[in-house]
């Protein structure tokens, strides 16, 4: 009798069993054709990052002199060596209230440091050419950040001020906390992604390295932002998908679909970031940006961050339309490609409705002290969401949001296309009609599978036996 459980599995040739392992591609593989329609497509593509990569490479962001404004600041490494208790009034750390006046929030905070006790910490550096050298700080009760000893702190230092205030303290120093936490997370990933979540973590790397090496620096050398993020996201749009999930058609057509998305992303967000007069200068630090390089354009470096921005989001939702498209095929291979997109876009509906709602959230939960601010001060809906802080933020949520709807109707179309094109009953139809090509003895079980679905257009759905 033939093995009817090899329909599921039999696609592959060789009988390899790795119809659904998505590491290895799709079960049923596709024609040479089409692998040179994809080919013919996809290596130019490859060629072009790749050739972009090479004639914008930056040699490393250029130099400027520090401005000792926010993070362009020396800092060095240091720790709280002793702290004690003094009296506000004795280190002149008290204030009085304005017109004696303390009901208002100033009045309240400046009686509390008159009679409140102070914080007098001794800071040692561990850092740089001062290493070894002491300052004291004076921390006064309401401040939100309170020094407590063998606290490591990050100090800046200003070379022009008076000795005795070139260093002050500007931060906590987080990186053990940061270190342990990101360790957690790629012990998480391994043990439960394995092998796929090695190479997750490796291409996770790799884009952290084209961000650092190539898209900053080459943006800071005053090459076209939204340029730099086309190539730099398309690069490592290759990179992790091809990496992650194979060199195959499935993730040829999941790249395909992402580089269409990107396209749309990139063209609404070029439309509407100039309609509505958004200038990407809402901040103390894009100032600063443009302060120092005058020639970056700001509206491209915004464009630029909502495209590198969707790119993740918009990975996850195209490897998982396509794999939703091939294990339907596995599971019924004589169903056609309008099947396939209908079935595959019921999947892909639910996956907007959670993305989109993910997307939003992220946005708004980033933005929340923004939001704050917004409705201390009582303003209309209207109004918070015409200033440009909250519009930047609209516009990016929109443009994303849209790319990653269009993302699924469009994958899950050239996914069924490409899927369906190779039906597997075509071999065993060929042999039953009387032509000459037999079928491969190493593809028998793929060919007995095969001529269940032939026989059932006949509606006699007999097995064959051997």
């Amino acid at each position: 009798m033939a093995r009817g459980g090899s329909q599921d599995h039999g696609h592959g040739s060789g009988g390899g069993g790795h119809g659904h392992s998505h590491s290895h591609g799709p079960a049923a593989p596709v024609s040479k054709h089409l692998r040179k329609v994809i080919a013919a497509i996809l290596i130019p593509f490859g060629v072009a990052v790749v050739v972009g990569l090479a004639v914008l490479w930056p040699g490393g962001a250029p130099a400027h002199e520090r401005t000792g404004v926010g993070f362009d600041r020396q800092t060095q490494q240091a720790m709280v060596s002793k702290v004690v208790s003094v009296s506000c009034k004795s280190v002149n750390a008290s204030g009085e209230a304005p017109t004696g006046d303390t009901s208002t929030a100033e009045g309240s905070s400046a009686e509390q440091q008159a009679n409140g006790t102070c914080k007098k910490a001794t800071i040692r550096v561990d850092t740089g050419k001062d290493t070894g050298r002491t300052f004291t700080e004076i921390v006064q009760p309401d401040q939100p950040r309170q020094l407590h000893e063998g606290q490591k702190v990050v100090v800046a230092y200003e070379p022009s001020a008076p000795r005795d205030l070139q260093y002050s303290v500007t931060d906590v120093n987080r990186r053990i906390p940061m270190a342990v936490l990101a360790g957690i997370f790629a012990l998480a990933v391994v043990i439960v992604g394995r092998m796929r979540g090695v190479m997750a973590l490796v291409a996770l790397a790799v884009s952290f390295l084209l961000l650092n090496f190539f898209v900053l620096p080459a943006i800071l050398q005053g090459s076209n932002p939204l340029l730099v993020a086309v190539i730099g996201s398309s690069a490592i749009m290759l990179i992790a998908l091809y990496m992650c999930h194979g060199l195959s058609a499935r993730t040829s057509v999941a790249v395909l679909g992402t580089l269409i998305s990107l396209v749309l992303i990139g063209i609404l967000g070029s439309v509407f970031i100039d309609w509505a007069a958004l200038t990407g200068n809402t901040d103390d630090n894009t100032g600063l940006i443009h302060g120092l390089y005058p020639s970056i354009d700001m509206s491209g470096l915004l464009l630029a961050g909502i495209i590198i921005g969707s790119l993740g989001v918009l990975d996850d939702v195209t490897v998982t339309q396509t794999s939703a498209v091939w294990e339907l095929h596995e599971a019924n291979p004589t169903m056609g490609w309008r099947g396939l997109y209908r079935a595959g876009i019921r999947i892909g509906r639910d996956h907007i409705a959670s993305v989109v709602n993910t997307l939003v959230l992220a946005y708004a939960g980033a933005a929340l002290p923004l939001l704050l601010l917004f409705s201390i001060a009582q303003s209309s809906v209207g109004t918070v969401a015409n200033s440009e802080l909250v519009a930047e933020e609209i516009v990016r949520t929109l443009v994303g949001s849209i790319g990653l709807v269009a993302s699924v109707p469009v994958t899950t179309a050239l996914a069924a296309l490409v899927v369906s094109a190779d039906r597997p009953g075509a071999e065993t139809v060929g042999v039953a009609a009387g032509a000459p090509t037999p079928v491969p003895a190493t593809s028998a079980s793929a060919g007995t599978a095969d001529s269940r679905p032939a026989t059932g257009r006949g509606g006699k759905g007999r097995r064959r036996k051997h």
